[in-house]
């Protein structure tokens, strides 16, 4: 299916994309449009998949809901509206960043290290021809 026809057909639209010039305003005025009245944006991915604009424009309106963890600037202006909107949800992006997870990061990126150091293959290697599709 098609992302416009995805968009159009779904209560709830959820984002899971990388930031690349590719997905810039991948959810622009016009696609945010075509979501059904009453649905719901959420984006935990990145701010720039976002036009906040739009969106901004969709939640006044009342049209949308959202629930947005990452925007476009990444901390939005004090005077937004999307901070009083009864309709959007906005969380603090930090989840990268708490607890145990630091740690587990921390001892894969010194196993890779390890790996490289010793000539064996990286366990999570990066190809060149995924860049473009990866985060």
């Amino acid at each position: 299916m098609a992302l416009d026809e995805l968009v159009a057909a779904s209560d709830v639209v959820s984002l899971h994309a990388p930031a690349l010039p590719e997905t810039r305003h991948l959810m622009d005025a016009r696609r945010l449009s075509l979501m059904p009245d009453g649905a719901t944006l959420v984006n935990t991915a990145r701010g720039s998949l976002v036009d906040t604009e739009a969106l901004t424009a969709e939640a006044v309106a009342g049209r949308l809901h959202a629930v947005v963890d990452v925007t476009e600037p990444e901390v939005l202006p004090p005077d937004s509206p999307l901070y009083s909107l009864p309709n959007v949800l906005l969380t603090p992006h930090i989840a990268g960043s708490l607890g145990g997870e630091l740690r587990r990061i921390t001892a894969s990126a010194l196993d890779e290290v390890e790996r490289y150091c010793s000539g064996r293959p990286f366990r999570y290697a990066v190809h060149h021809a995924n860049l473009s599709t990866s985060a």
